[in-house]
């Protein structure tokens, strides 16, 4: 309310001012201190009139016009808070951000470190894996070798025995004779007749 009168208070006081400033300057020249009497009438009654204009203005529209006032302070009012709340929301999220700026060094290094160890087991399942491939190729190449070992035994022994037949064929025809060999058949033959 205090504001309201302080208003109209400056607003009368340069609507004065600018009335004897109009008269003066489209009127006669002042002479002293003292207006004309005529100059003194139309002052007096441009004053009220302008009185009686503000007051109809304040009865019409004053309660208006303080609202609208008020309102536009409120709402300024309200931006600043809602500023003051928004800047308390950023700097929370800005903490926020820079201490997920900070962490992301700690993850950084957690990610290395559980990559590395991943490293090493899958490095060390690789070389179990690689060893046991090794033992039982190993295994299997022994058990190759024993068997083409037998193989081969087994064809130096037949290669072998045909040779003795063969040595012994022809040392046994060289030495024997003829009848040397029916009579040897013929034993051969009794004795496999006989058993």
């Amino acid at each position: 309310m205090k504001r309201t009168y302080l208003f109209f208070t400056v607003l009368l006081t340069a609507l004065a001012i600018s009335t004897v400033a109009f008269a003066s300057e489209h009127g006669p020249h002042l002479e002293g201190w003292f207006l004309a009497d005529y100059q003194l009438e139309r002052y007096i009654f441009r004053l009220i009139n302008l009185v009686l204009f503000l007051g109809v203005i304040y009865w019409a529209a004053g309660s208006k016009i303080k609202d609208f006032f008020v309102g536009r302070r409120d709402g300024i009012k309200q931006d600043l808070d809602d500023l003051q709340t928004r800047q308390i929301e950023a700097e929370k999220k800005l903490k926020e951000v820079e201490a997920s700026i900070a962490n992301m060094a700690q993850e950084k290094q957690q990610i290395l470190d559980d990559a590395k160890a991943q490293g090493e087991a899958i490095k060390t399942a690789i070389i179990e894996k690689a060893k046991k491939d090794a033992a039982n190729m190993a295994e299997q190449a022994k058990r190759t070798a024993s068997n083409e070992a037998q193989a081969a035994v087994k064809t130096i022994r037949a290669e072998m025995a045909d040779m003795v037949v063969a040595a012994a064929e022809k040392i046994v025809a060289e030495k024997l004779s003829a009848e040397d060999h029916d009579k040897l058949v013929d034993d051969y033959l009794t004795k496999v007749v006989l058993n």
